[in-house]
Protein backbone atom coordinates (compact mmCIF):
# COMPACT_ATOMS: atom_id res chain seq x y z
CA UNK A 1 0.00 0.00 0.00
CA UNK A 2 2.75 2.55 0.41
CA UNK A 3 3.20 2.66 -3.76
CA UNK A 4 -0.67 3.75 -3.58
CA UNK A 5 0.18 6.00 -0.81
CA UNK A 6 3.21 7.50 -2.36
CA UNK A 7 1.36 7.95 -5.66
CA UNK A 8 -1.66 9.82 -4.08
CA UNK A 9 -0.32 11.85 -1.57
CA UNK A 10 1.06 15.31 -3.43
CA UNK A 11 0.21 18.38 -3.69
CA UNK A 12 -3.83 19.39 -4.46
CA UNK A 13 -3.39 20.33 -7.88
CA UNK A 14 -7.31 20.32 -9.28
CA UNK A 15 -9.73 21.52 -6.47
CA UNK A 16 -8.91 19.50 -3.64
CA UNK A 17 -7.68 16.90 -5.66
CA UNK A 18 -4.01 15.79 -5.71
CA UNK A 19 -3.17 14.21 -9.39
CA UNK A 20 -2.73 10.93 -8.14
CA UNK A 21 -5.85 11.24 -6.07
CA UNK A 22 -7.56 12.02 -9.23
CA UNK A 23 -6.36 9.10 -11.33
CA UNK A 24 -7.31 7.13 -8.79
CA UNK A 25 -10.82 7.66 -9.09
CA UNK A 26 -11.26 8.12 -11.99
CA UNK A 27 -9.79 4.34 -12.44
CA UNK A 28 -12.31 3.48 -9.74
CA UNK A 29 -14.68 5.08 -11.84
CA UNK A 30 -13.89 2.81 -15.07
CA UNK A 31 -13.26 0.07 -13.51
CA UNK A 32 -16.94 0.22 -12.22
CA UNK A 33 -18.19 0.73 -15.70
CA UNK A 34 -16.40 -2.01 -17.05
CA UNK A 35 -17.31 -4.57 -14.23
CA UNK A 36 -21.55 -3.40 -15.08
CA UNK A 37 -20.94 -4.32 -18.67
CA UNK A 38 -19.08 -7.26 -18.42
CA UNK A 39 -21.76 -8.58 -15.40
CA UNK A 40 -25.15 -7.42 -18.60
CA UNK A 41 -23.17 -9.27 -21.16
CA UNK A 42 -21.01 -12.11 -19.89
CA UNK A 43 -21.74 -13.04 -15.87
CA UNK A 44 -25.72 -13.07 -16.41
CA UNK A 45 -25.98 -14.70 -19.44
CA UNK A 46 -23.85 -17.37 -18.45
CA UNK A 47 -25.69 -17.71 -15.05
CA UNK A 48 -28.86 -18.06 -16.81
CA UNK A 49 -28.06 -20.21 -18.85
CA UNK A 50 -26.47 -22.74 -16.29
CA UNK A 51 -29.47 -22.49 -14.29
CA UNK A 52 -32.77 -21.68 -16.89
CA UNK A 53 -35.21 -24.73 -16.73
CA UNK A 54 -36.14 -23.65 -20.63
CA UNK A 55 -34.75 -23.53 -24.12
CA UNK A 56 -35.58 -20.22 -24.93
CA UNK A 57 -32.60 -19.09 -22.24
CA UNK A 58 -29.19 -19.43 -23.78
CA UNK A 59 -26.04 -17.25 -23.21
CA UNK A 60 -26.38 -16.07 -26.63
CA UNK A 61 -29.50 -14.29 -27.24
CA UNK A 62 -30.16 -13.02 -23.15
CA UNK A 63 -28.76 -9.78 -21.96
CA UNK A 64 -29.87 -8.75 -18.25
CA UNK A 65 -32.04 -5.63 -18.00
CA UNK A 66 -29.32 -2.21 -18.74
CA UNK A 67 -30.29 -1.48 -15.06
CA UNK A 68 -28.19 -4.20 -13.93
CA UNK A 69 -25.23 -2.79 -15.46
CA UNK A 70 -25.77 0.57 -13.43
CA UNK A 71 -26.81 -1.16 -10.67
CA UNK A 72 -23.23 -2.97 -10.59
CA UNK A 73 -21.82 0.38 -11.41
CA UNK A 74 -23.03 2.69 -8.37
CA UNK A 75 -21.78 -0.57 -6.15
CA UNK A 76 -18.73 -0.53 -7.00
CA UNK A 77 -18.11 2.75 -7.18
CA UNK A 78 -19.23 2.92 -3.48
CA UNK A 79 -17.22 -0.06 -2.37
CA UNK A 80 -14.14 1.40 -3.71
CA UNK A 81 -14.91 4.50 -2.11
CA UNK A 82 -15.81 3.35 1.15
CA UNK A 83 -12.27 1.13 0.74
CA UNK A 84 -10.37 4.59 0.16
CA UNK A 85 -12.03 6.54 2.47
CA UNK A 86 -11.95 3.91 5.50
CA UNK A 87 -10.75 5.48 8.79
CA UNK A 88 -9.49 4.41 12.07
CA UNK A 89 -10.86 6.01 15.52
CA UNK A 90 -8.36 8.32 15.53
CA UNK A 91 -9.72 9.45 11.83
CA UNK A 92 -6.94 8.14 9.88
CA UNK A 93 -6.90 6.47 6.62
CA UNK A 94 -6.39 3.38 7.39
CA UNK A 95 -6.12 1.73 3.54
CA UNK A 96 -4.53 4.80 1.96
CA UNK A 97 -3.83 8.20 1.75
CA UNK A 98 -6.22 10.18 -0.69
CA UNK A 99 -5.76 14.40 -1.05
CA UNK A 100 -9.41 14.94 -1.98
CA UNK A 101 -12.34 16.88 -0.65
CA UNK A 102 -13.78 14.74 1.88
CA UNK A 103 -17.18 16.55 1.75
CA UNK A 104 -17.66 15.98 -2.06
CA UNK A 105 -16.82 12.32 -1.75
CA UNK A 106 -19.20 11.78 1.04
CA UNK A 107 -21.52 13.30 -0.79
CA UNK A 108 -20.74 10.94 -3.97
CA UNK A 109 -21.19 7.67 -1.99
CA UNK A 110 -24.48 8.62 -0.45
CA UNK A 111 -25.46 8.94 -4.42
CA UNK A 112 -24.00 6.17 -4.93
CA UNK A 113 -25.51 3.69 -2.44
CA UNK A 114 -28.81 5.34 -2.89
CA UNK A 115 -28.70 4.99 -6.95
CA UNK A 116 -27.58 1.30 -6.04
CA UNK A 117 -30.69 0.65 -3.72
CA UNK A 118 -33.04 2.37 -6.50
CA UNK A 119 -31.32 0.13 -8.89
CA UNK A 120 -31.62 -3.58 -6.91
CA UNK A 121 -35.74 -2.66 -7.28
CA UNK A 122 -35.47 -2.17 -11.21
CA UNK A 123 -33.60 -4.62 -11.98
CA UNK A 124 -35.65 -7.13 -9.33
CA UNK A 125 -38.81 -5.94 -11.33
CA UNK A 126 -37.17 -6.65 -14.61
CA UNK A 127 -35.94 -9.71 -13.35
CA UNK A 128 -39.51 -10.59 -12.79
CA UNK A 129 -39.37 -11.73 -16.42
CA UNK A 130 -37.15 -14.37 -16.18
CA UNK A 131 -39.07 -16.13 -13.39
CA UNK A 132 -40.55 -18.73 -15.87
CA UNK A 133 -36.68 -20.10 -16.13
CA UNK A 134 -36.29 -21.05 -12.62
CA UNK A 135 -39.75 -22.20 -12.10
CA UNK A 136 -39.75 -26.31 -12.15
CA UNK A 137 -42.99 -27.93 -12.36
CA UNK A 138 -43.39 -31.86 -12.01
CA UNK A 139 -43.70 -33.72 -15.37
CA UNK A 140 -43.58 -32.16 -18.77
CA UNK A 141 -46.66 -30.19 -18.37
CA UNK A 142 -45.22 -27.11 -20.22
CA UNK A 143 -49.06 -25.75 -19.89
CA UNK A 144 -49.03 -25.37 -16.35
CA UNK A 145 -45.55 -24.87 -16.22
CA UNK A 146 -46.34 -21.02 -17.97
CA UNK A 147 -49.55 -20.61 -15.78
CA UNK A 148 -47.54 -20.70 -12.40
CA UNK A 149 -45.11 -18.76 -14.47
CA UNK A 150 -47.73 -16.17 -15.09
CA UNK A 151 -49.02 -15.88 -11.80
CA UNK A 152 -45.31 -15.81 -10.16
CA UNK A 153 -44.43 -13.19 -12.36
CA UNK A 154 -47.42 -10.95 -11.34
CA UNK A 155 -46.57 -11.40 -7.70
CA UNK A 156 -43.30 -10.85 -7.49
CA UNK A 157 -44.02 -7.83 -9.22
CA UNK A 158 -45.98 -6.80 -6.54
CA UNK A 159 -43.51 -8.02 -3.86
CA UNK A 160 -41.32 -5.95 -5.44
CA UNK A 161 -43.29 -2.76 -5.48
CA UNK A 162 -44.23 -2.79 -1.67
CA UNK A 163 -40.60 -3.80 -0.71
CA UNK A 164 -39.28 -0.52 -2.87
CA UNK A 165 -41.90 1.48 -1.18
CA UNK A 166 -40.43 1.23 2.54
CA UNK A 167 -36.98 0.98 1.37
CA UNK A 168 -36.92 4.56 -0.51
CA UNK A 169 -39.10 5.70 2.16
CA UNK A 170 -36.27 4.34 4.29
CA UNK A 171 -34.04 6.27 2.15
CA UNK A 172 -35.86 9.68 2.39
CA UNK A 173 -35.64 9.57 5.75
CA UNK A 174 -39.51 8.54 6.40
CA UNK A 175 -40.09 7.08 10.08
CA UNK A 176 -41.30 3.72 8.69
CA UNK A 177 -42.54 2.68 12.40
CA UNK A 178 -45.60 5.50 11.89
CA UNK A 179 -45.92 4.76 8.80
CA UNK A 180 -46.61 0.36 9.35
CA UNK A 181 -48.75 1.84 12.53
CA UNK A 182 -50.63 4.65 9.82
CA UNK A 183 -50.89 1.20 7.51
CA UNK A 184 -52.38 -0.88 10.58
CA UNK A 185 -55.15 1.74 11.34
CA UNK A 186 -56.48 2.15 7.58
CA UNK A 187 -55.58 -1.75 6.65
CA UNK A 188 -59.53 -2.35 7.64
CA UNK A 189 -60.85 0.31 5.15
CA UNK A 190 -58.43 -0.87 2.53
CA UNK A 191 -59.25 -4.41 2.70
CA UNK A 192 -63.10 -3.38 2.71
CA UNK A 193 -62.47 -1.16 -0.37
CA UNK A 194 -60.30 -3.42 -1.97
CA UNK A 195 -62.36 -6.67 -1.32
CA UNK A 196 -62.94 -7.60 -5.06
CA UNK A 197 -59.61 -7.62 -5.76
CA UNK A 198 -58.54 -9.65 -2.67
CA UNK A 199 -61.13 -11.82 -3.93
CA UNK A 200 -59.72 -12.05 -7.10
CA UNK A 201 -55.93 -12.53 -6.12
CA UNK A 202 -57.64 -15.89 -4.19
CA UNK A 203 -59.22 -16.62 -7.44
CA UNK A 204 -55.87 -16.85 -9.35
CA UNK A 205 -54.70 -19.18 -6.72
CA UNK A 206 -57.47 -21.10 -7.06
CA UNK A 207 -56.87 -21.49 -10.51
CA UNK A 208 -53.38 -22.44 -10.11
CA UNK A 209 -54.06 -24.93 -7.34
CA UNK A 210 -57.33 -26.52 -9.22
CA UNK A 211 -55.86 -26.19 -12.92
CA UNK A 212 -59.03 -26.24 -14.38
CA UNK A 213 -57.41 -24.61 -17.53
CA UNK A 214 -53.70 -23.41 -18.48
CA UNK A 215 -51.98 -20.65 -20.38
CA UNK A 216 -52.33 -21.93 -23.89
CA UNK A 217 -55.96 -24.02 -23.50
CA UNK A 218 -59.34 -22.91 -25.15
CA UNK A 219 -61.82 -22.69 -22.96
CA UNK A 220 -65.45 -21.33 -22.67
CA UNK A 221 -66.44 -19.42 -19.38
CA UNK A 222 -69.92 -17.17 -18.86
CA UNK A 223 -70.17 -15.82 -22.24
CA UNK A 224 -66.73 -15.64 -23.26
CA UNK A 225 -64.54 -18.05 -25.04
CA UNK A 226 -61.17 -17.97 -26.28
CA UNK A 227 -57.69 -18.94 -25.83
CA UNK A 228 -55.80 -18.17 -22.36
CA UNK A 229 -52.84 -15.83 -23.00
CA UNK A 230 -51.80 -14.86 -19.53
CA UNK A 231 -53.09 -15.72 -15.61
CA UNK A 232 -52.65 -12.63 -13.79
CA UNK A 233 -53.80 -11.67 -10.28
CA UNK A 234 -56.33 -9.68 -10.71
CA UNK A 235 -57.65 -10.83 -14.18
CA UNK A 236 -57.24 -13.75 -16.98
CA UNK A 237 -57.01 -12.78 -20.50
CA UNK A 238 -58.47 -14.25 -23.42
CA UNK A 239 -57.67 -14.37 -27.18
CA UNK A 240 -60.89 -15.02 -29.15
CA UNK A 241 -61.56 -17.05 -32.39
CA UNK A 242 -62.24 -13.06 -34.35
CA UNK A 243 -58.31 -12.02 -32.15
CA UNK A 244 -60.04 -10.14 -29.59
CA UNK A 245 -58.98 -9.77 -26.30
CA UNK A 246 -61.30 -10.56 -23.24
CA UNK A 247 -60.49 -9.70 -19.73
CA UNK A 248 -61.86 -11.52 -17.06
CA UNK A 249 -61.94 -11.10 -13.29
CA UNK A 250 -60.41 -14.21 -11.33
CA UNK A 251 -63.05 -14.14 -9.16
CA UNK A 252 -66.01 -14.86 -11.62
CA UNK A 253 -64.20 -17.27 -13.49
CA UNK A 254 -63.45 -19.11 -10.31
CA UNK A 255 -67.71 -19.35 -9.46
CA UNK A 256 -68.72 -20.08 -12.82
CA UNK A 257 -68.72 -23.18 -14.98
CA UNK A 258 -65.67 -23.85 -16.90
CA UNK A 259 -65.64 -25.59 -20.46
CA UNK A 260 -62.46 -26.54 -21.80
CA UNK A 261 -61.92 -27.54 -25.03
CA UNK A 262 -58.26 -28.60 -24.73
CA UNK A 263 -58.95 -31.38 -22.66
CA UNK A 264 -60.83 -33.31 -24.76
CA UNK A 265 -59.28 -37.16 -25.28
CA UNK A 266 -61.46 -37.43 -28.48
CA UNK A 267 -63.81 -35.61 -30.78
CA UNK A 268 -67.50 -36.09 -31.44
CA UNK A 269 -69.20 -36.70 -34.92
CA UNK A 270 -73.03 -36.46 -34.83
CA UNK A 271 -73.75 -35.86 -38.73
CA UNK A 272 -77.65 -36.23 -39.31
CA UNK A 273 -79.18 -37.40 -42.88
CA UNK A 274 -83.48 -36.48 -43.83
CA UNK A 275 -85.01 -39.24 -46.73
CA UNK A 276 -88.38 -39.32 -48.17
CA UNK A 277 -91.10 -40.64 -46.07
CA UNK A 278 -91.92 -43.37 -48.78
CA UNK A 279 -87.86 -44.53 -48.39
CA UNK A 280 -88.03 -48.33 -47.84
CA UNK A 281 -87.47 -50.21 -44.39
CA UNK A 282 -85.00 -52.71 -46.18
CA UNK A 283 -82.84 -50.10 -47.66
CA UNK A 284 -82.35 -47.76 -44.56
CA UNK A 285 -81.46 -50.64 -42.64
CA UNK A 286 -78.80 -51.48 -45.86
CA UNK A 287 -77.51 -47.46 -45.82
CA UNK A 288 -77.23 -47.29 -41.84
CA UNK A 289 -75.28 -50.88 -41.69
CA UNK A 290 -73.17 -50.31 -44.78
CA UNK A 291 -72.38 -46.55 -43.71
CA UNK A 292 -71.27 -47.68 -40.53
CA UNK A 293 -68.98 -51.02 -41.28
CA UNK A 294 -67.19 -47.79 -43.76
CA UNK A 295 -66.71 -45.67 -41.19
CA UNK A 296 -65.53 -48.21 -38.51
CA UNK A 297 -63.24 -49.23 -41.12
CA UNK A 298 -61.65 -46.04 -41.19
CA UNK A 299 -58.35 -45.76 -39.09
CA UNK A 300 -59.20 -41.96 -37.64
CA UNK A 301 -62.69 -43.56 -36.10
CA UNK A 302 -62.40 -43.89 -32.49
CA UNK A 303 -64.42 -45.85 -29.76
CA UNK A 304 -65.90 -48.09 -31.81
CA UNK A 305 -68.35 -49.56 -29.33
CA UNK A 306 -69.76 -46.60 -28.90
CA UNK A 307 -70.46 -45.68 -32.66
CA UNK A 308 -73.42 -45.89 -34.17
CA UNK A 309 -76.00 -45.27 -37.12
CA UNK A 310 -79.59 -45.36 -36.73
CA UNK A 311 -83.07 -44.45 -37.85
CA UNK A 312 -84.35 -41.52 -35.01
CA UNK A 313 -87.37 -40.03 -35.96
CA UNK A 314 -90.28 -40.48 -38.38
CA UNK A 315 -92.32 -37.89 -39.48
CA UNK A 316 -94.97 -37.75 -42.18
CA UNK A 317 -92.83 -35.68 -44.56
CA UNK A 318 -89.43 -37.28 -44.05
CA UNK A 319 -87.40 -40.05 -42.17
CA UNK A 320 -84.07 -38.97 -40.02
CA UNK A 321 -81.28 -41.38 -39.71
CA UNK A 322 -79.19 -39.76 -36.59
CA UNK A 323 -74.88 -40.98 -36.64
CA UNK A 324 -72.32 -41.12 -33.58
CA UNK A 325 -68.76 -41.39 -34.18
CA UNK A 326 -65.66 -40.45 -32.42
CA UNK A 327 -62.32 -39.44 -33.88
CA UNK A 328 -58.85 -38.14 -32.71
CA UNK A 329 -59.01 -35.00 -30.34
CA UNK A 330 -57.61 -32.89 -33.59
CA UNK A 331 -59.30 -30.04 -35.33
CA UNK A 332 -58.07 -30.60 -38.75
CA UNK A 333 -59.01 -34.70 -38.23
CA UNK A 334 -62.66 -33.47 -37.04
CA UNK A 335 -62.65 -32.01 -39.93
CA UNK A 336 -61.52 -34.63 -42.79
CA UNK A 337 -63.09 -37.35 -41.10
CA UNK A 338 -66.67 -35.35 -40.89
CA UNK A 339 -66.19 -34.54 -44.99
CA UNK A 340 -65.77 -37.97 -45.32
CA UNK A 341 -68.65 -39.44 -43.69
CA UNK A 342 -70.94 -36.96 -45.54
CA UNK A 343 -69.39 -38.08 -48.84
CA UNK A 344 -69.57 -41.94 -47.84
CA UNK A 345 -73.08 -41.34 -46.93
CA UNK A 346 -74.10 -39.96 -49.93
CA UNK A 347 -72.34 -42.43 -51.42
CA UNK A 348 -74.32 -44.94 -49.71
CA UNK A 349 -77.60 -43.42 -50.19
CA UNK A 350 -77.07 -43.52 -53.74
CA UNK A 351 -76.31 -47.33 -53.81
CA UNK A 352 -79.38 -47.95 -51.45
CA UNK A 353 -81.65 -46.43 -53.76
CA UNK A 354 -82.25 -43.85 -51.27
CA UNK A 355 -83.97 -40.30 -52.19
CA UNK A 356 -82.60 -37.46 -49.68
CA UNK A 357 -85.33 -35.53 -48.54
CA UNK A 358 -85.60 -31.84 -50.31
CA UNK A 359 -88.30 -29.53 -48.93
CA UNK A 360 -88.48 -27.31 -51.82
CA UNK A 361 -89.26 -30.02 -54.23
CA UNK A 362 -91.91 -31.29 -52.26
CA UNK A 363 -93.21 -27.68 -52.14
CA UNK A 364 -93.67 -27.42 -55.48
CA UNK A 365 -95.18 -30.94 -55.57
Amino acid sequence: MNVLDNFMERDPMIGDFSTGTLVVVITCAALSMAAGILSRRMIFPRLMDVFSKIERINSENVFAPKSLRWMVVFFAMWLSLDWLSATDEMGEYVNAAPVWDADLIDTVKVISWAGFVILVLLTAYRLVDYLDAFIVVEGDDMAARRSLASVAESIGRLAVVVVGFFVIAGLFGVNLNGLIAGLGITGLALALAAKDSVANVFGAISIIVDQPFNVGDWIVVEDAEGEVVTIGLRTTMLRTGADTMITIPNSNITNSPVENFSHRRFRRIRPRFEFEEDSDAAQLRQFCESLCEQVLADPRSTKREDSWVRVTETLPSKITVSTNFYCASSGKTQREFTEDILLMARARGNESGLAFHEPRRRAQM
